[in-house]
C-alpha cells in the first residue's frame, strides 16, 4: 500500500524530532545541544502545520527558536562551562535514569495502546480555504476559556512583580551608590579643616 504525501511528511518530521531530542541529551557540547533543540522545535512546528495549526507553528518558531533559544545559546556561549565537571557522576545516576525512562516509555505505550485511545479514531480534519486557525484559537481563549486565561495572566503578573521585588531588595553585603545622596552632598560633609600641632610642637 502506498503511503500518502502527508503521512510521509509527518513521519519525516517525527523522525527528525525524535533524533534531535535524543541528540539534545546526548551531545557533549552544550552549544550543539542548544542547536539540536532548535532543530527539534522547527520539526515540531512542521508537524503542527500538517495539523492546520499554523498560528501555533509560527509562534513556536518566532518565540522559542527566534527568542528563547537564541538567548539560551548566547548564555551557554558566554559561560565558561566545565563539561568534564558536569559529567561527573553520570554513570552513578545512569541506572536510576534508565529505570525512570523505562517507566515513562511504558506509560506512553500504555496510553497509546489503550482502548480509549484506539477507539477515538482521531483524524486530521480538512477545513475550507476560509478557515482561520488564529481566529478559532482566539475564540476559544477569549470566549470558552476566558477565566483560565485571565487567571494565568494574573499569575504571570505576580511572578513578574515578585522577580522585580527580589532584584531590587537591599542587601548589606552589596555596596551601591545612591545618586540622590551624591547630588545633595555639601563641601562641609566631605572636607573638615582642623588645626593641629606641628612637627616640632608649634602650631
Amino acid at each position: 500500500m502506498l503511503i500518502g504525501f502527508d503521512t510521509l511528511v509527518f513521519y519525516t518530521f517525527a523522525v527528525i524530532t525524535v533524533l534531535a531530542g535524543l541528540s539534545v541529551i546526548t551531545a557533549r557540547n552544550p552549544v550543539h545541544a542548544a542547536l539540536f533543540l532548535v532543530l527539534a522545535f522547527c520539526s515540531a512546528a512542521g508537524v503542527w502545520i500538517l495539523l492546520e495549526a499554523e498560528f501555533l507553528a509560527i509562534t513556536l518558531v518566532l518565540v522559542y527558536v527566534g527568542a528563547v533559544m537564541v538567548l539560551f545559546l548566547f548564555v551557554v556561549m558566554m559561560l565558561d562551562i566545565n563539561i568534564e565537571k558536569l559529567r561527573e557522576g553520570f554513570w552513578r545516576w545512569f541506572p536510576f535514569g534508565g529505570v525512570l525512562a523505562a517507566i515513562m516509555v511504558g506509560q506512553m505505550i500504555w496510553v497509546l495502546g489503550s482502548r480509549q485511545t484506539s477507539e477515538t479514531g482521531a483524524q486530521v480534519l480538512k477545513h475550507s480555504a476560509s478557515y482561520s486557525n488564529t481566529k478559532e484559537l482566539g475564540r476559544l481563549i477569549y470566549v470558552d476559556y476566558v477565566y483560565p486565561f485571565e487567571l494565568a495572566a494574573v499569575l504571570l503578573l505576580v511572578a513578574i512583580v515578585a522577580a522585580i521585588a527580589l532584584t531590587l531588595r537591599r542587601r548589606k553585603s552589596v555596596k551601591s551608590q545612591d545618586p540622590a545622596k551624591q547630588v545633595l552632598v555639601q563641601k562641609s560633609d566631605r572636607i573638615r579643616i582642623v588645626s593641629g600641632v606641628g612637627k616640632h610642637g608649634t602650631e
